[in-house]
């Protein structure tokens, strides 16, 4: 018996085989899950890498700032699943001002664009999955990289991170009478292809070379995939509005 055995999931975020919500696919699906998957901008991509799961997923396509994409996702993902339990958030985005040194220089409209996509987009997302979650709740649960400090040319994405983190327990706040729980997941840094695009991502990888007390290996996605899954599983029905790191220990050490 799987850990998610019937359990319908919707995940976003897969892009490549790379990707820490891949692992997360193909890890739910060994475990029992049935799951369906949102692209954009690379749908084409997004399918064949769909392919490469035990089990080839739907894809549909879902752009988080489009009103039109939103109101008929729930439509849409009832044409392949009868609902969900659960939902995993592995969305994020800044323009390149945003990230990499020029803080002070970035307009508004392009810091607008990284806190809708990476933060606003969560509590988007929950309102439109909300009507395919049944009596019993569900769990939403999504992908951050702990903003509680600043980081090296995180900058923007950082502050984005940051209301992340509180839009999480804002939504825990509205959807615990409707027993739906929502909770973050603090990855350590993988080398996926968003985490790339950061200018001078390799200062995080080096930060957590000899600091990480377990230990961090960037090329795999493998224990970030199983802790989220275990939020979107039932075992831990009395947890929300939480930030659970998952950085080999990073996070409680000090210089």
């Amino acid at each position: 018996m799987g850990l998610l055995d019937g359990k319908r999931l919707l995940i976003t975020g897969v892009i490549t085989e790379a990707s820490i919500a891949f692992t997360v696919a193909r890890i739910a699906q060994e475990e029992g899950a049935e799951i369906v998957l949102t692209g954009f901008g690379r749908m084409s991509l997004v399918t064949r890498v769909a392919q490469r799961l035990p089990k080839p997923a739907p894809v549909i396509e879902l752009d988080v700032t489009d009103p039109e994409h939103l109101a008929s996702l729930a439509d849409r993902v009832r044409e392949h699943v009868d609902g969900l339990d659960g939902v995993l958030h592995a969305i994020g985005f800044a323009p390149a001002s945003c990230l990499g040194g020029g803080f002070l220089e970035a307009p508004w409209e392009d810091v607008a664009t990284a806190v809708q996509v990476s933060a606003y987009s969560l509590k988007s997302l929950a309102v439109a999955t909300l009507p395919l979650f049944g009596p019993e709740g569900g769990s939403i649960v999504g992908l951050d990289f702990d903003a509680r400090v600043a980081w090296p040319a995180y900058d923007w994405m950082g502050v984005a991170k940051a209301g992340l983190e509180s839009t999480t327990r804002y939504l825990a706040r509205e959807l615990g009478p409707r027993k739906v729980r929502v909770n973050l997941i603090a990855a350590g840094p993988i080398r996926t292809m968003a985490a790339k695009s950061i200018p001078g991502f390799s200062a995080f990888e080096d930060a957590w070379d000899g600091r990480a007390p377990l230990g961090w290996d960037n090329e795999d996605a493998t224990a970030v995939a199983r802790s989220t899954l275990a939020l979107l599983s039932d075992w831990f029905p009395a947890t929300t509005g939480e930030l659970i790191h998952v950085d080999g220990g990073f996070h409680a050490m000090g210089v």
